[in-house]
């Protein structure tokens, strides 16, 4: 299993501010259904369609203010793999986030996508941050 791990992020605000907003799917509909199809969510999982592919997913573990572990859902994405949040908060004004990946990836896709999976994690991981230090 391939490991991808995003670059560490700042932000200015308590790991107990952060935690609610990126632990429950429900809360990401305003930033996500008019980017993907068919966007359904409630707290513990969601599901949508991306380029007619329908993509799965459910809140494997919770760890309040720590991290949030998610993993395809039935009938998703047929690629095994695990998604994780981490929060780890220096102070009470400065947390640190990063996202990583776990996935089961051949040699062909890894050569394929393997640096796009990075590249993406970095953006995705710096725009959370510049979204929560806007709050």
């Amino acid at each position: 299993m391939e490991k991808y791990e995003s670059k560490q992020q700042q932000i200015f605000k308590s790991a107990a501010t952060i935690f609610p907003m990126i632990s429950d799917f429900s809360l990401l509909t305003p930033a996500v259904a008019d980017k993907v199809e068919e966007w359904s969510a409630d707290r513990d999982s969601c599901s949508f369609k991306v380029k007619g592919f329908v993509v799965k997913l459910v809140v494997a573990d919770r760890v309040e203010n720590k991290h949030i572990k998610v993993v395809p859902g039935d009938g998703g994405v047929p690629v095994d793999f695990s998604f994780w949040i981490q929060l780890h908060e220096v102070s009470p004004t400065d947390t640190r986030i990063r996202l990583v990946l776990h996935a089961e990836l051949n040699m062909m896709l890894r050569m394929m996508v393997g640096g796009k999976i990075q590249k993406g994690l970095d953006q995705a991981v710096e725009a959370l941050a510049t979204a929560f230090n806007r709050i």
